[in-house]
């Protein structure tokens, strides 16, 4: 099978863990949804994302819990539905994301939420108490709840710069990091997404017929499409991430590497949507918002690093690939307590 647009079957093990006893149980489950149950076993199976997205609301409809009875409250069946009728109805994204979290803090007892406007940056923290953290599997659920209907509600995808978690990183994420972003950090003091401040200004123009196809085509519609990690752009760019910026090819010496022509490069990149510059602009992006994380690395380092000729360049590059200036990009990754006294907080119902 193609690793297009499927799933790990570690999720499908994740999803199944309260949601389903094992044994004869799990077999049925898996059969009714088209998934071959011997493929639990195996590490590096996968599944249709349209096999998941099956099980997913069976087991919401099983249990009568759209949160795979991963908080001692329920999510019931129906509840996606209301979530995305209050939210549509609101003029903006930020009206509409507070909306959303509004109900998600009402409705689940462990996962309440605060939507943080800061400058050229938004966040959405999860106001745990001090027990321990939950699973990965619970707070990658809720994140995809949440994305997934932002996404939908501004009808386009919203980019992710980071998402900080306080539970361990688990063994496997590496459909997470293609799910939401590659910024994946573990053993946070805090849960929290961050993302442009830009997107919360987008309006909100969904029609009841809209939302009608929305809900039939849930949770498919918001899981994403892999990317196939064999194609021509996830080779080049991994390729470009174990080498210095300075030692980047050009097009022609890239494509003389590939044994294929210039025009034959950029033809089969644009089959996949992608350009070569777009792909180069891609990994300085991943590679900047990770070393900001790390407070030793200066800007202009970075900036060198990253094949810019001054720290200026490096900012102004920055600022188009996040919506944010670097000093504030990491000033607020680093900040243990979140937001400061300037925020600007959407008001959310904490439970």
């Amino acid at each position: 099978m193609s690793e297009k647009d499927t799933i790990s079957m570690q999720l499908v093990r994740e999803a199944l863990l309260q949601s389903c006893a094992p044994g004869a149980a799990t077999h049925e489950v898996l059969t009714k949804v088209g998934i071959d149950s011997a493929q639990l076993e195996s590490p590096n199976a996968r599944v249709p994302a349209t096999a998941y997205a099956r099980l997913w609301r069976l087991l919401a409809r099983r249990r009568d819990d759209e949160f795979f009875g991963m908080d001692p409250r329920k999510l019931k069946s129906g509840s996606l539905a209301f979530l995305c009728r209050c939210s549509m109805v609101q003029p903006s994204l930020a009206d509409g994301l507070t909306s959303a979290l509004t109900f998600l803090s009402l409705m689940l007892e462990h996962l309440p939420a605060q939507l943080v406007r800061q400058q050229s940056l938004a966040e959405i923290v999860l106001l745990e108490d001090e027990q321990d953290p939950r699973r990965a599997f619970t707070y990658f659920t809720y994140w995809m709840i949440v994305h997934g209907v932002a996404c939908w509600l501004a009808g386009r995808r919203i980019p992710i710069l980071a998402i900080e978690l306080r539970c361990a990183e688990p063994d496997f994420c590496g459909d997470y990091q293609v799910m939401f972003s590659e910024n994946l950090r573990f053993d946070r003091p805090r849960t929290r997404m961050i993302f442009s401040a830009d997107c919360l200004d987008l309006p909100i123009k969904r029609s009841a017929e809209e939302l009608k196809r929305f809900l039939a085509q849930a949770p498919a519609n918001i899981l994403v499409k892999y990317r196939d990690p064999q194609s021509l752009a996830s080779r080049i760019k991994q390729d470009l991430r174990q080498l210095p910026a300075e030692r980047w090819p050009e097009t022609e010496a890239l494509a003389q590497q590939l044994c294929m022509s210039a025009s034959t490069l950029r033809r089969r990149l644009a089959e996949e949507g992608q350009t070569y510059q777009g792909l180069k602009d891609s990994v300085r992006k991943e590679l900047a918002i990770s070393w900001l994380a790390e407070p030793a690395i200066s800007f202009s380092e970075i900036a060198t690093r990253l094949g810019f000729a001054d720290a200026s360049s490096f900012y102004k590059a920055f600022r188009k690939w996040s919506g944010s200036n670097p000093g504030h990009y990491r000033s607020l990754i680093l900040s243990h307590s979140g937001s400061d006294t300037a925020a600007r907080r959407a008001p959310i119902v904490r439970t």
